[in-house]
């Protein structure tokens, strides 16, 4: 039987576990999808990159979900067209398809009802559907693609949204250091990692940042314990629902790669893992943690992050005389 030694909290021993009981734990490993059509994920990477989407001819999916920055902008609120500022903190497109549903509010289902907002929202894309549609049906090179991936030319909102939701589907990050140590490499964590993992779990986090993503497969109120302060007019479910007790009910977020996707919390008014952990606590299990305790927990987090998508900028085909221009600085 392979044991497993986890340390005790303070007393500098380990209780040896046998890595069959793994399977319990609460948070379990991130795995890349084995069902993607590359022929449509292929499509979606183009138009996830491709600026030609939004009407100044600027922004695109990417901007604010940069994969270069942990699927997020690393801003308070994202800019949208025009320098808009955004009503709330971009969430990360990291491992988006286990999400219970998109967006801080739920308000899409899935990931194909997602990628259809940003691009019309007036204070982000701003490019009306029927416009973008033109775009791509104007360029020869997205035409063949779509031929390829569903035996017709027809440029649809439909297909259009789902080649995007199919590239958003492979954007996952497996192989973290916590993984491989769920996995069975009884190396891959520190005593400090392994003790704040225990403090996690001990403290009542993993109620609510369980399964594989750490998160994103339920719904709960922001300050449960104690009401959470923000000038942020964001009202989560109850925008939705009209339920009041919906009122300052969020998705909760994924901790997969919680250490790039700063800053916290979805008006992102919090900057640092410490006082994310230290608010979190206060406000959601009535938990005021030492300073010891939450950079153990600070340290526990960081092992989430994953292996992050490496793959060649995709090369977009070009416009042509009949491609409609971009407006870059009208209203």
């Amino acid at each position: 039987m392979r044991l497993l030694s986890i340390p005790l909290l303070g007393l500098g021993v380990g209780l040896l576990i046998p890595l069959s009981l793994l399977a319990a734990e609460p948070i379990t490993p991130i795995a890349a999808p084995t069902d993607i059509d590359s022929n449509k994920a292929e499509i979606g990477k183009q138009l996830f990159f491709d600026p030609r989407l939004s009407k100044s001819g600027f922004l695109s999916c990417n901007s604010c979900h940069n994969l270069s920055m942990g699927g997020a902008d690393n801003l308070t609120s994202s800019v949208g067209h025009g320098w808009h500022q955004g009503p709330i903190n971009s969430p990360t497109v990291l491992n988006s398809a286990y999400n219970l549903a998109q967006f801080w509010d739920g308000r899409a289902a899935d990931l194909k009802e997602q990628a259809a907002g940003p691009i019309a929202n007036p204070g982000e894309m701003a490019q009306p559907h029927s416009v973008a549609l033109e775009v791509i049906a104007s360029i020869p090179g997205y035409v063949e693609s779509f031929v390829t991936a569903y035996g017709d030319e027809a440029i649809t909102l439909d297909r259009v949204t789902d080649v995007i939701a199919e590239f958003e589907r492979t954007l996952v990050t497996p192989n973290s250091r916590f993984d491989q140590w769920l996995q069975g490499d009884a190396t891959a964590l520190s005593s400090q990692e392994l003790e704040g993992y225990q403090l996690f779990k001990s403290s009542g986090c993993v109620g609510c940042h369980n399964g594989p993503a750490a998160g994103a497969a339920m719904f709960q109120k922001v300050g449960l314990i104690k009401p959470y302060t923000t000038d942020n007019p964001a009202l989560g479910r109850f925008a939705v629902t009209g339920k009041e007790s919906d009122r300052m009910v969020f998705k909760v977020p994924t901790l997969r790669n919680i250490e790039l996707t700063y800053p916290y919390f979805h008006d992102g008014s919090v900057d640092t893992l410490e006082e994310a952990v230290n608010i979190m606590g206060e406000i959601q299990t009535g938990r005021t943690f030492s300073d010891l305790e939450t950079g153990k927990i600070v340290a526990f987090l960081k092992t989430l992050t994953g292996e992050q998508p490496n793959f060649p900028l995709p090369q977009l085909p070009p416009s042509t005389p009949a491609t409609p221009q971009p407006e870059p600085y009208g209203p």
